[in-house]
């Protein structure tokens, strides 16, 4: 059964600079931090543009709740599933945006693992004299709660810079809650699985606390900067398909058109293909 759910908000907002440098020197990975005027690079508008709700209406993921801009689904994990973002020209680190979000469909599922709910969001952003920019879709998937699993150690020391170059078009990346804590401050993302161990391991049912899905997507995306600085993206397709935990051992790899973020046992975490805004093609 699928419910449309036609929800938009429009608003103007500031393509902000201090998130932006938030995450350059939460990368660490020599690159020079973007600076206002600059070009605001792949993905990298899932910082510049946080909302912070007020605390009133947060719920007890730390999400604001159900029914406001988000419908009230009633199963208590939410994760960010994957979505396709196309880039029409850059955005200007320092520019005032117009961003149109619309909750575009509501769809329940039942599957192996129980019901599900998968929620997509659409969002536009353009100039203030309305050229177009960004769309971004969102895919957000619902599920209840998992058994507990047994918790994974929370004694973690300092990984210092989470990239590190492995080999030709393979980095090794590592996580600790410092690392996440501050991804969740750069986005305005208060969901409680990424820095609230005990709601992590015993509310929802995780081993441990998860790395952030859109961190996942941004790390791949940021091995473009470093290893092909020439690409000019059109499009990137995201796919996260199971999570990766804090301190898990992870590498990023790039094989032509495809970037894979590979856990524990070599079972893909997150995937991005990427299409070249020259060919119209994946970039090979």
């Amino acid at each position: 059964m699928e419910q449309r759910a036609p929800h938009t908000v429009t608003t103007r907002e500031l393509v902000d600079p201090a998130p932006v440098a938030a995450l350059a020197a939460l990368f660490d990975d020599g690159l020079p931090a973007p600076l206002p005027g600059d070009d605001l690079p792949p993905l990298w508008h899932w910082v510049a543009l946080p909302r912070w709700p007020v605390s009133s209406v947060l719920g007890t993921d730390g999400h604001p709740a159900r029914g406001t801009f988000l419908p009230p689904v009633d199963l208590p994990r939410r994760m960010f599933a994957g979505g396709e973002v196309t880039f029409h020209a850059p955005l200007k680190i320092g520019a005032t945006v117009l961003r149109e979000s619309t909750v575009d469909s509501v769809t329940e599922k039942s599957g192996r693992s129980g019901r599900l709910v998968i929620v997509v969001v659409r969002t536009r952003l353009s100039t203030e004299d309305g050229a177009l920019c960004v769309e971004d879709r969102q895919d957000l998937i619902y599920r209840d709660r998992g058994t507990p699993a047994e918790p994974k150690p929370a004694d973690f020391d300092p990984v210092g810079a989470p990239f590190r170059r492995a080999e030709a078009g393979t980095w090794d990346f590592a996580t600790d809650p410092t690392l996440l804590m501050r991804f969740s401050a750069a986005t305005a993302n208060a969901h409680r699985i990424h820095y609230d161990w005990p709601y992590a391991t015993r509310t929802e049912g995780y081993p441990g606390l998860v790395v952030h899905g859109p961190l996942m997507s941004l790390a791949l995306a940021e091995t473009l900067r470093l290893d092909r600085p020439a690409v000019r993206v059109r499009r990137l397709r995201h796919r996260n398909q199971a999570p990766l935990f804090c301190g898990e051992p992870a590498q990023l790899k790039v094989t032509g058109s495809v970037l894979e973020l590979i856990g524990p046992g070599g079972t893909p975490r997150t995937s991005l293909e990427v299409e070249s805004h020259e060919e119209g093609t994946p970039h090979a």
